[in-house]
């Protein structure tokens, strides 16, 4: 398999939130690196919007994202 991805990614599970407008919607991420992250929701990803800010509590990180692809339940997302 071709690795297109700018930076290793590491498996983690930490709990998250999108924030949009001031609302927010639970996440899990599911692996990241410098670039970017996979987010695992647990309702559909319908409302999720292509542009967001992700909160993660735990390390401290608020990171503007762009989103780069879509399943019914999970997200990768590009950081600005």
């Amino acid at each position: 398999m071709v690795q297109t991805r700018r930076a290793p990614r590491f498996r983690v599970s930490k709990p998250a939130q999108i924030e949009r407008g001031g609302d927010k919607t639970p996440c899990t991420v599911r692996d990241i690196s410098t670039s970017g992250a996979a987010l695992q929701l647990f309702n559909s990803i319908d409302r999720i919007p292509s542009a967001f800010t992700l909160i993660i509590p735990e390390d401290n990180l608020k990171l503007r994202c762009r989103v780069v692809w879509r399943t019914p339940f999970r997200v990768g997302v590009m950081f600005d």
